[in-house]
């Protein structure tokens, strides 16, 4: 008989785990991985009453979340986000998850649009893996992980903005990781190079082709966010002897 919800049980650890961007996808599936491995989630977001499905999701498989609005940008979110987190049990995992993934011409790229891209993208997560860093070298110990994107290598039309963020977060990550890893904390960069499967890319694909390029997107076209949850695990748990720095994730068909 399947347990209903309010009757699973999860083993409980005294950890937990940070995810700065707890969207509803991406970053929701990796909240919602890490709870079901026992951690406390700490889950944060810019208008934290969207976290709500969040927590009610965590909730009633059996873990163990807190839900706080914070904006990355700002140094004493951060502190303050990380510190809280941190005084609840040990930090063993950060993840940074913040997108701002934007498209304009260059010649109508404002600067208020590209200094907040950059904000967003690349500043923000210097200030979570700083943090962090700071928390766990006390222990000698932890994870400090960051979602990249197609863009963190190589910069597209219409993309001067995104790709410029996504690269410098890059650079930060591969510095953060000589530096840390003989330290014991592990810093990864994770590229998510294709589509991922949400309403707002669906919208995106209906525009551009109709409903007919809708109906014939193959099977696994897009990538399921609990897919990227999955191996964003498989990394946590990687012997200090092996670790990666680089993961490049895209689906079978993707074209690279």
């Amino acid at each position: 008989m399947v347990p209903k919800q309010s009757e699973q049980h999860v083993t409980q650890r005294n950890a937990t785990a940070a995810v700065i961007g707890a969207g509803d996808f991406i970053g929701g599936a990796i909240a919602k991985k890490f709870a079901a491995e026992g951690f406390t989630v700490f889950a944060g977001r810019r208008n934290g009453e969207k976290l709500a499905p969040l927590v009610s999701a965590i909730e009633g498989a059996g873990g163990r979340v807190v839900a706080r609005s914070l904006d990355a940008r700002k140094k004493d979110d951060v502190t303050q986000f990380l510190r809280e987190a941190d005084a609840h049990a040990p930090l063993e995992i950060c993840v940074f998850n913040i997108g701002a993934n934007v498209n304009f011409p260059i010649t109508e790229t404002t600067e208020r649009v590209f200094r907040k891209v950059w904000e967003m993208a690349c500043y923000a997560g210097f200030l979570a893996g700083r943090e962090a860093a700071r928390l766990m070298l006390a222990r000698g110990r932890g994870a400090i992980f960051f979602t990249g994107a197609t863009a963190s290598m190589r910069g597209g039309i219409g993309y001067a903005a995104f790709a410029s963020a996504k690269a410098g977060l890059r650079a930060v990550a591969q510095s953060m990781a000589r530096e840390l890893g003989p330290k014991n904390i592990h810093v990864a960069h994770l590229v998510i190079d294709a589509g991922v499967d949400t309403a707002f890319v669906r919208e995106r694909i209906r525009q551009r082709g109709g409903e007919e390029a809708l109906e014939k997107l193959p099977p696994d076209q897009l990538m399921n966010p609990q897919s990227i949850a999955e191996t964003y695990w498989l990394l946590y748990n990687q012997p200090r002897d092996a670790w990666t720095f680089e993961l490049d994730l895209r689906p079978y068909r993707e074209v690279w």
